[in-house]
């Protein structure tokens, strides 16, 4: 239940990364930064539920995609810290070009290591109830 919130959070900062690169009206820079911090906050949530999962089941650790799957969500998250650090500053250093290639390199592991989570359920049956 958490990991939708920090996935839209990220992806609105990106589309508000791009409104402010667009318009350079100094909200949509906010906007981004409050987006990033919310994402942070329950991602991380988020990785404490997922690591006890995987530290507290070894076959989870088993599993092909736990791993990749880890690693993914773990860089996904790092980026964002970084990239909350760089739209902390003030909006017209913070978005263009750093904060906007960050927030599209985090949106664009979400993906990935998504369909590896996605994969450990449905394909390998981590987690379901048989």
């Amino acid at each position: 239940m958490l990991v939708p919130i920090p996935i839209a959070c990220f992806v609105g900062a990106l589309l508000t990364d791009i409104a402010y690169v667009a318009s350079a009206e100094m909200m949509w820079a906010d906007f981004s930064a409050w987006l990033l911090l919310a994402g942070i906050i329950f991602g991380v949530m988020a990785a404490i539920a997922g690591l006890t999962d995987f530290l507290g089941n070894r076959l989870v650790r088993t599993q092909a995609p736990a791993w990749p799957h880890l690693i993914g969500n773990a860089v996904a998250l790092i980026v964002a810290i970084v990239n909350t650090m760089i739209h902390m500053r003030d909006a017209w250093t913070s978005v263009w070009p750093s904060g906007l290639v960050l927030s599209a390199l985090t949106v664009l592991i979400l993906p990935i290591a998504g369909w590896l989570g996605w994969a450990m359920v449905y394909r390998h049956g981590v987690g379901v109830a048989r």
